[in-house]
């Protein structure tokens, strides 16, 4: 077997497919991915020392308990806006805090896909793609509403 840094991807072994996948599936994981994780498990730690969680979940929390969630859940919906893997370590930190428990977590599933990433996605899909700009916000609202349809009917399926 050559060396896998000499290989491409014209390969029909499935062993090199599957390593040159998994070096690709790293970087991916170790570049784009764990920042975001690390970055909003560090944001939420800070929110909860400063009690700015705390003022959220007052503020919100009487909307977020339409959904069943804690009012502090919001700024998880909001993190989801701006990267999916954000929000997924933003959950894991508000977890381990006490703050989310697993139907809190289960009950946002949904929203983390049919929101997720959006800011990113309107340079990186709708402007190449040239959606003309008047259309992308309804495409954001739509997600939204997708999104509060979702944490409803998983509430609603839940209790």
């Amino acid at each position: 077997m050559a060396d896998a840094t000499q290989q491409t991807n014209e390969t029909n072994n499935p062993i090199d497919i599957f390593i040159i996948g998994a070096r690709k599936g790293w970087k991916i994981a170790v570049n784009n991915l764990m920042p975001n994780i690390l970055m909003a498990y560090t944001i939420a730690e800070i929110l909860n020392i400063l009690g700015v969680m705390k003022v959220l979940g007052t503020l919100f929390g009487p909307v977020m308990a339409v959904f069943g969630l804690p009012g502090e859940a919001i700024t998880v919906l909001l993190t989801t806006w701006l990267s999916s893997s954000a929000a997924v370590g933003l959950t894991v930190s508000m977890a381990a805090n006490g703050m989310l428990d697993p139907v809190h977590i289960t009950i946002m599933a949904p929203a983390y896909f049919l929101i997720g990433a959006q800011l990113q996605y309107m340079g990186r899909l709708l402007g190449v793609a040239d959606v003309p700009v008047k259309y992308w916000p309804l495409l954001m609202v739509s997600s939204g509403i997708n999104a509060c349809v979702a944490m409803l009917f998983m509430h609603w399926f839940i209790v």
